[in-house]
């Protein structure tokens, strides 16, 4: 039975435009998610006591999330087209399988750009900047991994632009003493979270030379996912103490340690399959604290 899932939709599409749909990993959203959550966040502290997040905002910021998750996978799939093709998860991305030529994936990448650069124009000048300067992040992330075992780090810092724009598309600037905070928050997590997603890949990657946080830790891997959850909560709790948070904030933050301790109590670093299922479920974690925040505020 036909389902309505993101991966049935992009089946559905003309067979053209499937592999440009896969190269913007269209059939797996849980990246994007993960990308518009931290906006979402933002964008809802910044709402004023009493209001519900501005919908406009949240509405542009997905539209910009999609955009950009597609552009980084694009410009990732570019630089890892010789890599992929050498583990199995990713041997059948349309680059490394020849479905589509290096110039297309570029032609798409400029089309991708152009329309959230769009999207980027419809903020303020404060945020235009601010938007702008994450474009470098973009870039040079997907080259990290041959550099260093802390591509997750990088990573962190590019997925988490969103929760000091959100702030400032809403405001016209960013208010350090939460902004900061709630950043530095999505960059934990996005340690905890691309750490479970490596351990499926550690095998490969150490055949063809690719670094990640899952070979740096190792079995000390839970560990270091307790450390990373933890300062991640502490910082949420003091971007909520800067921006007058509410009892509802505080049960979210609570939820989201509940939900990352069972992931990482049950998380199983050597089956992939588990690994993928836990990765997955952050977008439970970004969802709940969202919620709080809209509580919080009302």
């Amino acid at each position: 039975p036909r389902s309505f899932s993101a991966a049935e939709l992009v089946r559905a599409a003309p067979a053209p435009l499937q592999p440009y749909l896969r190269l913007m990993r269209l059939h797996q959203p849980a990246g994007t998610w993960l990308l518009y959550l931290p906006c979402t966040w933002s964008i809802g502290l910044a709402a004023a006591p009493g209001c519900l997040p501005d919908w406009r905002m949240l509405s542009l910021f997905g539209v910009g999330a999609v955009l950009m998750r597609g552009a980084g996978c694009t410009i990732n799939d570019m630089w890892d087209r010789d890599y992929d093709r050498q583990v199995a998860r990713t041997a059948s991305r349309p680059l490394a399988a020849g479905d589509i030529s290096t110039f297309q994936s570029l032609v798409f990448l400029g089309g991708q750009l152009s329309l959230a650069l769009c999207v980027l124009l419809c903020l303020n000048q404060y945020s235009i900047i601010l938007g702008a300067a994450s474009l470098s992040l973009v870039i040079t992330y997907p080259l990290m991994k041959r550099i260093t075992y802390w591509p997750q780090l990088v990573l962190g810092l590019t997925f988490n632009w969103g929760a000091l724009l959100g702030w400032s598309a809403i405001k016209g600037s960013c208010e350090w003493s939460v902004c900061l905070p709630l950043y530095f928050a999505g960059v934990m997590w996005t340690l905890v979270y691309d750490t479970i997603y490596a351990h499926q890949d550690k095998r490969d990657d150490i055949m063809i030379g690719v670094k990640s946080t899952a070979l740096q830790f190792k079995e000390d891997t839970k560990q270091w996912l307790s450390g990373f959850s933890l300062a991640m909560l502490l910082s949420l709790c003091m971007a909520g103490m800067n921006c007058n948070q509410t009892f509802p904030y505080y049960s979210a933050v609570a939820a989201v340690g509940a939900h990352l301790a069972h992931q990482i109590y049950t998380l199983d670093i050597d089956k992939p399959e588990d690994c993928w299922k836990k990765f997955a479920s952050n977008r439970t974690v970004g969802i709940l604290l969202f919620i709080g925040i809209v509580l919080g505020n009302l």
